[in-house]
């Protein structure tokens, strides 16, 4: 298994000369002596850093964005352009503003924001933590936005603190239905330019309302190869780089490398509308196939658990409530069933996790295409269902850090991320029952009676909980390594 690592390492190695060269030299100082970050991110632009697709966590981790609320250590909704807020009724929720500034000079209002909310609302498809909330956003006052959802959403403040679901200015909309996120945000650093996928520069927001920056901006380089990413810290071209491979981290020096549990979880999807997945004793003989504990020990090296489910250890509630999956079908043979497996290579460890599970599957009977491609050119075709199979790695809490939204854009018949085609009535019911809890206990226990159901139906198998290793440079401090994965840098990030 190492071997294999090594040759994969030596085949995807690029040439780094230049990668990170700069006109304004390297350290980039301005006027009071603060030096720009230099940054390299995992994830090239997928939508042209759209704010209500996958590239809004790129916009949150780099300090440009921010939305009402945001998530504390411990998951739940705290203030953020909204200073407080309060339940007026089942449906209605009134949010009070604090006093803040647009990047473009524009003042952040009730009615700005309300607008703002609306364009998400509006937006094909709808970002993921709007999933059931039918949502609407009025002005009330000076200072107040009363939002109502179509039906209790006892949740509503947590799922405000998408990335998704960030607050742009009305510079931001053009009358096309384009968005434009270069200096129309809220947080402390304002994108100045975006070349393309290929990198992006970034301005301190001297006006933001949590304080100056200590960075005066931030030079941002995407790049998908992980072995390209950690050379570049490794050589001192940039000061952090995410998603550093596992197999890349024993060439950092322990200071340089930081581990974070985060509640990441990498599955297995299978197909469940068509293909030979579409038959649940197919699905049944897949997961029997699978041992992930194999991936845990020898891919990951320590850093993951084997899969215990959806939601894994660092959501720290959930293996104490944990139900047995229901109603699985027995399996079948497998002998000679073709599939394609796909899956990215972003995330260095997936092509190597595909490997390993194409030869367990390949063991149990199964004839297994292979297929990795950057993110970006894998995602589309994964949710139109092209593939019988798809590797993936999902930060369960990401969009909205309720632990029910996930299932019910991920696995319901109208999820708008539902990557396994899965349409079952006894899922939908179960996710249903658990968005309309409004206790947190409560709530938590029903969102794991949904995860039995959808285990039960075997169009995920859970493969195991990821720790994420951020490359820190030894002059950085202030990094922000957030388990939710949604922060990288703020006011407070500096070197």
């Amino acid at each position: 298994m190492r071997r294999v690592r090594f040759l994969l390492a030596l085949l995807l190695a690029p040439v780094l000369t230049g990668c990170f060269a700069s006109s304004g030299g390297d350290s980039a100082e301005d006027a009071s002596g603060g030096s720009r970050l230099r940054v390299a991110l995992a994830f090239p632009p997928a939508e042209n850093l759209s704010p209500y697709g996958a590239d809004a966590t790129i916009l949150s981790r780099l300090g440009v964005t921010e939305g009402l609320t945001s998530l504390d250590a411990n998951g739940a909704a705290a203030p953020a352009l909204a200073a407080s807020w309060r339940r007026e009724s089942a449906r209605t929720w009134v949010f009070s503003l604090r006093e803040a500034t647009f990047q473009d000079g524009t003042a952040v209002t009730p009615a700005a924001v309300a607008a703002s909310l609306t364009h998400a609302t509006e937006a094909e498809p709808a970002p993921a933590a709007l999933t059931g909330a039918g949502l609407t956003a009025k002005a009330d006052g000076a200072s107040d936005v009363r939002v109502t959802t179509d039906a209790p959403d006892p949740v509503l403040p947590l799922r405000l603190s998408s990335p998704s679901l960030a607050v742009l200015s009305a510079r931001a909309y053009a009358a096309d239905g384009r968005i434009d996120v270069v200096g129309t945000a809220t947080g402390p650093f304002a994108l100045a330019k975006v070349m393309g996928s290929t990198a992006a520069t970034l301005d301190r927001h001297d006006d933001y309302w949590g304080g100056r920056a200590q960075a005066p901006g931030i030079d941002v380089k995407f790049i998908a190869d992980g072995t390209a990413r950690t050379s570049a810290l490794r050589t001192g071209q940039v000061d952090l780089a995410e998603a550093v491979p596992v197999a890349q981290a024993a060439s950092l020096d322990q200071g340089t490398r930081a581990a974070t549990a985060t509640t990441r979880t990498t599955s297995l999807l299978l197909n469940a509308a068509s293909g030979p997945f579409a038959d649940p004793a197919v699905r049944a003989a897949a997961r029997e196939a699978v041992d992930p504990s194999v991936l845990a020990e020898d891919v990951y090296e320590g850093y993951a658990d084997a899969g215990a489910g959806i939601y894994g250890p660092a959501v720290s509630w959930a293996e104490g409530k944990r139900q047995r999956p229901s109603g699985r079908a027995e399996a079948k043979g497998a002998e000679g069933t073709s599939l394609t497996l796909a899956t990215y290579n972003n995330r260095p460890e997936l092509p190597e996790v595909a490997q390993v599970l194409e030869q367990q599957l390949e063991d149990a009977g199964f004839d297994v295409t292979l297929e990795v491609r950057e993110y970006s050119r894998l995602e589309s075709d994964a949710l139109a269902g092209k593939f019988d199979a798809v590797v993936l790695a999902r930060n369960t809490l990401l969009d909205t850090g309720d632990p029910v939204s996930v299932l019910a854009g991920d696995y319901t018949c109208d999820g708008d991320y539902n990557l396994a085609q899965l349409c079952d009535k006894d899922v939908d019911r179960a996710v249903a029952k658990a968005e309309g809890v409004a206790d947190t206990a409560e709530r938590q226990d029903a969102a794991m009676a949904a995860e039995a159901a959808i285990l039960g139906t075997d169009a995920v198998v859970p493969l195991v909980h990821q720790q994420i290793i951020t490359g820190v440079a030894d002059s950085v401090r202030g990094a922000l390594l957030d388990p939710y994965e949604r922060t990288l840098v703020g006011v407070g990030t500096r070197r």
